[in-house]
């Protein structure tokens, strides 16, 4: 099993495909909210996040097919006075959980913070996504 994981470009259109196929894939299941994602959303979010420059995606493939997917935003510590990273969406096909996808992407999203001087890197995750909370804390999140 080959498993890549690089930053996503969204002027790729074989990336941008991938990217909504995993991050539909998500909306569809319960946790992320039992619904696909608008036509609207699935025409437009690649180029509008390429507009973006504090936006980047992660994307992990196994075995070349789409299997993992981070969502990241760039922000500001007042504290700090550093950039950090906002973690806003991890995603990883049924068919790939227990691979440690989720580790690697986190992993890559944490080179590119160090890489940036980012002073830290946060995420949100719903209550009862004990799942991803496993994930998160095994990775040092608290």
């Amino acid at each position: 099993m080959k498993i890549d994981v690089l930053t996503l470009n969204y002027q790729d259109p074989q990336h941008a495909q991938d990217m909504l196929f995993l991050l539909d894939n998500y909306a569809l299941d319960p946790m992320g909210g039992a619904t696909a994602l608008s036509q609207t959303v699935k025409d437009n979010l690649a180029s509008e996040l390429a507009k973006l420059p504090h936006a980047f995606s992660v994307i992990c493939y196994v075995d070349k097919k789409p299997a993992g997917l981070v969502n990241c935003f760039e922000a500001f510590s007042t504290f700090k006075c550093k950039p950090l990273i906002n973690i806003h969406d991890v995603v990883v096909a049924e068919e790939y959980r227990g691979l440690g996808l989720s580790q690697k992407m986190l992993q890559h999203v944490e080179n590119i913070a160090i890489h940036k001087g980012c002073c830290k890197v946060t995420l949100e995750v719903l209550e009862g996504n004990h799942i991803a909370k496993n994930a998160y804390i095994k990775f040092g999140f608290s």
